[in-house]
């Protein structure tokens, strides 16, 4: 620890080279840091559970434009057909496609007079009393529909029941609170029968994310979303036969957009994973950027120390001191860089949660990036000093 003085009054008679690479350091932390909280927070996301059987549902929209047909007859022929294939478990109707970014919301209320009570904006799926186990969901507490709660909407007619995600029921009524209560929308009043844990929206990356309502009410339209429940290891099979088999039971329509729900998901964090893709290829570029300035630097101030290094050398000096003296120093600079880029990691990190509603910066995270960078300024230098190591006290001695 006696080399510290030497090492910081020789950096001293030479600012210009460690003062850039401090501040080369320093931003490089501050920058990837942020990224690291970044991509961590996106990969999150996408990694979460949705609460539905993403591997095993196919997801797709029919449009038909035969105007003469009795459409609500015709779509259930067309799931009867569909549920013939092998490997199909359930085929229905939906209003709406979870994680598609597509879809109905509304604002719901725990008291008639909305403007009285507390709301929750949310998505919204209608379909038939088989939806809960369609999507692969599981009700935690209380019940599932039963096929008395359904209606097809014909005069008007709107269930008085509805399953809601987990979300929704804390907002309204409080943490853990919520079964047998009731929620309102207009003129609509439904009684909360059942509860689902987990239950991603048509907008999963969105304030209402988390907040869906499951409505018994089956309708058609010209333009209808439907969901096949499938065994997993034939969808793929599956998806391929859909539309074939629809066609020919009516050929004045298009099918649209066969594929997996998994493959929805994918399509609506495309955005997310172009961050990901985009913020690694930054944090990649840096770091080699940083490598490289610390090995230039070392190598500069070598190449610049060689009669100093010899002299050194011809006085008694051994390799190994020689070889340590540069990573002390390197370690110096390093530390020095690291303590000004933790705190504008964090002045950064809360510049861009004012600004952008990004999730507080980790203090883990800053300290996980500079020993990062430390342990590469390491091996960035270990190059550079076994060569200043290995420098021939005669030869040192000769150069100018």
């Amino acid at each position: 620890m006696l080399e510290i003085k030497p090492i910081i009054n020789t950096l001293m008679r030479s600012k210009a080279g460690a003062l850039l690479l401090i501040l080369q350091i320093a931003i490089t932390l501050a920058i990837v840091s942020n990224a690291l909280s970044i991509v961590s927070n996106r990969l999150d996301k996408l990694t979460e559970d949705t609460g539905y059987d993403e591997q095993g549902i196919i997801a797709f929209t029919v449009l038909t434009y035969n105007r003469n047909i009795d459409r609500a007859k015709q779509f259930k022929e067309d799931m009867l057909k569909l549920k013939e294939i092998d490997g199909v478990i359930e085929a229905m109707t939906v209003s709406s496609i979870p994680l598609s970014s597509s879809g109905g919301s509304w604002t719901i209320s725990n008291h008639p007079d909305e403007l009285q009570g507390k709301r929750a904006d949310s998505g919204y799926i209608q379909a038939n009393h088989r939806m809960v186990s369609a999507f692969g969901l599981t009700v935690s507490e209380g019940r599932d529909f039963e096929a008395q709660d359904e209606t097809d909407g014909s005069d008007g007619q709107f269930p008085s029941v509805a399953i809601v995600s987990r979300a929704v029921a804390n907002k309204l009524f409080g943490e853990g609170k919520g079964l047998n209560e009731f929620v309102y929308s207009g003129d609509n009043m439904m009684k909360i029968v059942g509860i689902v844990e987990t239950m991603k929206s048509q907008w999963p990356d969105s304030k209402m994310g988390d907040n869906v309502v499951l409505i018994p009410i089956e309708r058609s339209s010209m333009y209808q979303r439907v969901i096949v429940k499938t065994q997993p290891s034939k969808r793929a099979q599956i998806i391929k036969m859909i539309e074939p088999t629809l066609l020919e039971n009516e050929r004045q329509r298009v099918i649209i957009g066969v594929k997996g729900l998994d493959t929805a998901k994918q399509q609506t964090y495309q955005r997310d994973t172009l961050m990901i893709r985009m913020l690694v290829a930054l944090i990649v570029f840096l770091a080699i950027i940083t490598a490289l300035g610390i090995f230039g630097l070392t190598h500069f101030n070598i190449s610049k120390r060689t009669k100093q290094i010899g002299t050194r050398r011809a006085l008694g000096a051994r390799k190994s001191a020689i070889f340590r003296y540069f990573l002390v120093e390197n370690t110096v600079v390093t530390l020095f860089g690291v303590a000004v880029g933790s705190v504008a990691a964090m002045f950064m990190g809360g510049q861009l949660m004012a600004l952008y509603s990004i999730p507080t910066l980790d203090g883990s995270i800053v300290l996980y990036t500079a020993l990062v960078i430390v342990v590469m300024s390491l091996l960035s230098v270990y190059q550079p000093a076994k060569r200043a190591a290995n420098i021939s006290p005669s030869i040192a001695t000769r150069s100018i």
